[in-house]
């Protein structure tokens, strides 16, 4: 088999309300770019990778030359072609490699008549639990509904979430409002849902020292892990040698050699894998094991997802034995998808692993050209930048914080 094409369509699906962090907003849509690769046996395999728009059009189209005669089921080969490690110092493409290695599992299930998780060792789990992923949300710009700034706001979209979806884990999105701020809505959620297990990640927008003393004041209460409270790895280092809760990150582990030296020198209990920076399904597995012999904490991360990427999510989860801890997905979030018969549905706080061949999921021809012209029209939006805060641009750490007393604007 051989692949013959290489298509990128970027399409734009909406959210119920924009979507704040420390680095400025989610603007009330996730733009996404969606890769089909195509055999010379009418194969089709489907990928997915964040943003771009334009730009990654044409660096996948860029990569065609490379892949045009290829065989799908060398993917070890495909790997060196496009992340050569020392052409990659010239051009980062991990992320443009994950989402067509993506398509080409897609494509070899398809062809074997086995679901990825079969081509990946087999699934020792039907379902991947969940975590609310709470954002400080502007109203929405059409309706003016869905604002997330006061506590009593924060209490309520949790309620919600967990009487529609189940959830029993909750993480907040931070690193928007005073540390003094989001300090009494993470205790609130605490007191709201004792029950419940809780995360708080704001973006490594805290200094070293207001990570201690926040890490510090919530060490009794009922966390999973505290995520990227300070930038880097020496900074999470010092966090984790004075505050009693596991850290995690998405953000100073992302490879090979950032998690050897992790190893080497321990700054992150639990590291958040995303098929997506980690350059596919496959390094994630390979990171996986890594932690299972060392004794790592192992958590799947988001990185704004439609249903393809979420697919590679609960298949990469279902096969790796030290999944620890419930999933993030920002996918709950969104208002529609691109697959036929629409969003995967949440069960229990949890969804279940595709079974079928491939990805196990389809895309709907009609939604994709919908949400490519919708893309079009709108056109892309800058992910450090705020919407309801003109003149604002992020610090690292943080410090020009929002004011939690002004209502947000879309």
């Amino acid at each position: 088999m051989k692949i013959t094409d290489l298509r990128a369509t970027t399409v734009m699906m909406p959210l119920e309300a924009p979507l704040r962090h420390s680095n400025g907003a989610h603007w009330g849509r996730f733009v996404r770019t969606i890769v089909e690769v195509e055999t010379d046996e009418g194969l089709i395999g489907y990928g997915e990778m964040g943003g771009g728009g334009e730009s990654a059009e044409l660096a996948f189209a860029g990569l065609k030359a490379y892949l045009l005669g290829h065989d799908p089921f060398q993917l070890e080969e495909m790997r060196f072609k496009i992340c050569n490690p020392t052409a990659s110092l010239y051009n980062n493409r991990t992320q443009l490699h994950a989402a067509i290695e993506f398509a080409c599992l897609d494509i070899m299930g398809k062809k074997l008549g086995v679901p990825v998780h079969q081509l990946l060792g087999g699934k020792v789990r039907d379902r991947i639990d969940f975590a609310s992923y709470l954002f400080y949300r502007l109203p929405n710009e059409r309706t003016g509904a869905g604002e997330v700034r006061t506590i009593e706001q924060l209490l309520d979209n949790c309620r919600e979430l967990k009487a529609r979806h189940g959830f029993t884990v909750h993480k907040l999105k931070g690193g928007v409002y005073p540390p003094e701020y989001e300090l009494a809505c993470y205790r609130a959620l605490a007191d709201a849902f004792p029950q419940d297990r809780l995360r708080y990640d704001p973006n490594g927008a805290l200094t070293v020292e207001e990570a201690i003393r926040f890490g510090q004041a919530i060490e009794g209460l009922n966390n999973d892990y505290y995520e990227d409270p300070t930038w880097g790895m020496n900074g999470m280092r010092r966090v984790r040698e004075m505050v009693r809760i596991p850290t995690a990150t998405n953000t100073v582990v992302i490879n090979f050699e950032q998690l050897a030296a992790n190893v080497r020198d321990p700054a992150i209990d639990v590291i958040l894998l995303d098929t997506t920076f980690w350059g596919g399904i496959r390094p994630c597995v390979k990171a996986a094991g890594v932690c299972e012999t060392f004794q790592l904490g192992v958590a799947v991360h988001s990185s704004g997802e439609l249903g393809i990427q979420l697919a590679t999510m609960l298949h990469m989860g279902a096969v790796v034995p030290n999944l620890s801890h419930a999933a993030d997905a920002h996918y709950h979030h969104l208002t529609d998808d691109i697959l036929v018969g629409g969003k995967l549905a949440y069960e229990d706080g949890a969804i279940r692993v595709p079974d079928g061949p491939g990805l196990g999921v389809e895309v709907d021809r009609d939604k994709l050209r919908q949400y490519a012209e919708l893309y079009r029209e709108h056109g892309g939006y800058p992910y450090d930048r705020d919407p309801s805060r003109p003149d604002w641009y992020a610090l690292v750490p943080g410090g020009k914080w929002a004011d939690p007393a002004q209502p947000g604007r879309p």
